[in-house]
């Protein structure tokens, strides 16, 4: 058990973050998990071990963070594992999206995200080993979802940083994994994890009808099993040869070959324009 890597979760008090606390807990693992309300995360995990530290935490804060990867520090000796988990959807259309309501997506998916990768690398960097899995989604690898503009936005920009993070700290010994998820029977789908906006325009027919199957259809009848996603990431975080890219379920991976076509397709059918605009 000595040499069971040590977690830090964020996001763990429902969703794919709780189903990954509860596996690791479950398998003896030391495990640092966040939330925004302490008691729900107590609750929802319902474990009371020395092997579990619950962390009330605000990741929009730098202080809280810190303060958050310190407690963890002092309590298990170090931190092996990263999960970027806190986030939470966003659906509606970019015109009717309000300027403050994407600011307040990007604030907690992309910042909060950047704000623990921030705290934790300077461990991470002293002790020449890690692993940061960034929980991105499909929807940051293909944005092809009517409604998802701003959702997807925040993830595209989750892949982006986390390609450039994994190149920065290699010669560090620390590994970057982006785990992008299908849909997943979690409470992802309900209220408080997905957000529509206050004004909506009714001429977008195809967002309302995303709305509605989103909201009424496909939430708890979502494909993907969540303790097997779990079990996915902590087989890839204890591999030697772990992946930038990680796709969760047979949706991810059936979209993930059609943007890929899609784009070569674009660049074969455009290569003469492509490649005519040098001197």
């Amino acid at each position: 058990m000595e040499n069971k890597k040590i977690w830090f979760v964020t996001g763990a008090s429902k969703g794919l973050g709780l189903s990954l606390v509860k596996k690791l807990l479950s398998e003896g693992y030391k495990v640092a998990a966040t939330s925004r309300n302490i008691s729900d995360l107590e609750t929802a995990v319902g474990v009371n071990s020395d092997a579990f530290l619950p962390l009330a935490v605000n990741i929009k804060s730098e202080e809280s963070v810190q303060e958050a990867i310190e407690k963890t520090i002092g309590t298990f000796g170090k931190i092996d594992v990263v999960v970027n988990n806190a986030g939470y959807g966003m659906l509606g259309g970019l015109e009717e999206t309000t300027d403050q309501e994407a600011r307040d997506n990007f604030e907690v998916n992309v910042f909060g995200s950047l704000n623990v990768i921030r705290k934790a690398l300077p461990y991470l960097r002293e002790q020449k080993s890690g692993h940061i899995l960034n929980i991105s989604s499909i929807g940051g690898f293909s944005g092809g979802f009517p409604g998802f503009g701003i959702y997807c936005a925040t993830k595209f920009a989750v892949n982006g940083f986390s390609e450039s993070l994994a190149e920065e700290v290699k010669p560090f010994g620390i590994k970057v994994t982006i785990v992008e998820p299908g849909y997943f029977r979690t409470n992802f789908l309900s209220e408080g994890s997905l957000v529509t906006p206050k004004n909506t325009i009714a001429e977008y027919q195809s967002i309302r009808d995303s709305q509605n199957m989103h909201q009424n259809s496909l939430d708890q009848q979502q494909a993907g099993d969540p303790e097997k996603a779990a079990a996915a990431m902590i087989a890839i975080a204890n591999h030697p040869d772990a992946p930038i890219n990680l796709f969760l379920g047979a949706d991810a991976y059936q979209a993930a070959h059609q943007k890929i076509a899609s784009v070569q397709k674009d660049l074969e059918t455009w290569k003469e324009l492509t490649t005519s605009t040098g001197f």
